[in-house]
């Protein structure tokens, strides 16, 4: 037993350090692979049509689905208003929390 005990307790040699890529050969590879920005697209041209809403309901209690279409909307306390634009997408919006809202034309 003494045998496979001193065998145990030798120590092991430290692993040879991998050599490193070299750098200089990465640059300009990666200078090859830069993308280009797209052209960013128009936006539509506002029709000036707006909508004035403001949060009279809480969403505690309420599913999370309606407080994260409040704070689609830019709402996040009671009594705040905020005027948006006149889209099916924030009438969409607007309809689902309607009873948590005050809705000017």
């Amino acid at each position: 037993m003494a045998e496979t005990e001193k065998k145990a307790a030798a120590p092991k040699k430290a692993a040879a350090p991998k050599a490193a890529a070299p750098k200089a050969a990465a640059a300009p590879k990666a200078a090859a692979e830069k993308k280009v920005a797209a052209p960013k697209a128009e936006k539509p041209a506002k029709s000036g049509k707006t909508v004035t809403v403001t949060q009279i309901g809480s969403p505690i209690g309420r599913p999370k689905d309606q407080g994260a279409t409040l704070v689609g909307l830019g709402l996040n306390k009671l009594h705040r208003t905020r005027t948006l634009e006149d889209t099916p997408a924030v009438r969409g919006m607007i309809a689902k929390v309607a009873h948590l809202l005050r809705v000017e034309e």
